[in-house]
């Protein structure tokens, strides 16, 4: 189902949460879940790595990204009003570019339906992390970001830029959020 029909459906906005690795994105659609009494949706990749024991090959792209939306569709389903989306197909076709220098036909298609009500990207702002399989550094996550800002300007896809601490963080979502309440 598609984004505005899901939301004409069930009357809930989905929130893309976009940005590099050990930027924060689960621990804030965690917190802003709790927040707002509603659901988020974790990267699927992460549990993907975590089951397979690997990193993906080129070739697991289009399925992890599929799979994605399709956790994004169910939870909408039984969410309160808003649903935080950790990552989204579009950073599942940017790392395709960062790791194989090019982009599946089908995943290029299932990413260009970026069709969020809101979309965050959070800075690098936070120190990285390592964490087994899914981080590689910390010039990784910085290219990574700056790929995330122009393929959302390129795009023409408007974004709210995250930074600071968890609660600042949260603080500048509840002003998004409170802007896009007052207009429906």
């Amino acid at each position: 189902m598609s984004g505005a029909l899901s939301v004409a459906m069930s009357g809930v906005r989905r929130i893309a949460v976009l940005g590099a690795e050990s930027s924060g994105k689960s621990t804030l659609c965690e917190a802003l879940a709790r927040r707002y009494d509603t659901l988020w949706v974790p990267e699927y990749l992460r549990e993907f790595v975590d089951t397979h024991g690997r990193v993906p090959f080129e070739t697991d792209q289009f399925a992890i990204a599929r799979t994605q939306r399709a956790r994004e569709d169910a939870a909408a389903a039984r969410a309160n009003r808003w649903l935080f989306c950790d990552t989204t197909p579009l950073m599942t076709a940017l790392y395709s570019r960062v790791y194989w220098g090019r982009v599946d036909a089908q995943l290029a298609l299932l990413a260009g339906t970026h069709d969020y009500a809101l979309t965050l990207v959070t800075a690098p702002d936070t120190p990285w992390i390592a964490d087994g399989l899914m981080r590689e550094s910390e010039e990784v996550r910085a290219r990574v970001y700056a790929m995330v800002v122009q393929e959302l300007d390129e795009r023409g896809i408007p974004f709210v830029l995250l930074q600071g601490d968890l609660p600042q963080r949260v603080r500048q979502v509840e002003r998004a959020l409170n802007v896009i309440a007052a207009a429906l």
